[in-house]
């Protein structure tokens, strides 16, 4: 299998690391197909995924949101299909989004990139 995927990777928590290692929150999650990095989608505060892709070059990302499948590709901005990933493939569905419930401001849609 290429370096770009590695359907073995188990993905690194339920959460995105740089945000629960900040101590802020999350809008949706991807999933680094490379490595199983759990980051943040491009609409969270931290853009976290992006980071991960820009700093590694590992460039596609599996949704990590209960019922979606879709890989993105980074290098095209492509959305597509892609190997069945090693389970879990979402965070737990008693999850709340955006998360972490406790660190989520009241006015969190103010916070949200386009």
């Amino acid at each position: 299998m290429s370096d770009e995927i590695d359907p073995n990777a188990r993905p690194s928590g339920d959460g995105c690391e740089e945000c629960l290692a900040r101590d802020t929150w999350w809008f949706h999650l991807r999933r680094c197909a490379a490595c199983g990095h759990v980051g943040c989608c491009d609409s969270s505060p931290g853009r976290h995924a992006t980071g991960h892709f820009r700093e590694t070059g590992h460039p596609i990302m599996q949704s990590f949101e209960p019922g979606e499948e879709w890989f993105f590709d980074f290098r095209d901005g492509q959305v597509g299909r892609g190997p069945e990933l090693t389970a879990p493939t979402s965070h737990p569905q008693s999850q709340p989004t955006p998360a972490p419930a406790d660190r989520v401001p009241a006015d969190w849609r103010e916070h949200l990139h386009p």
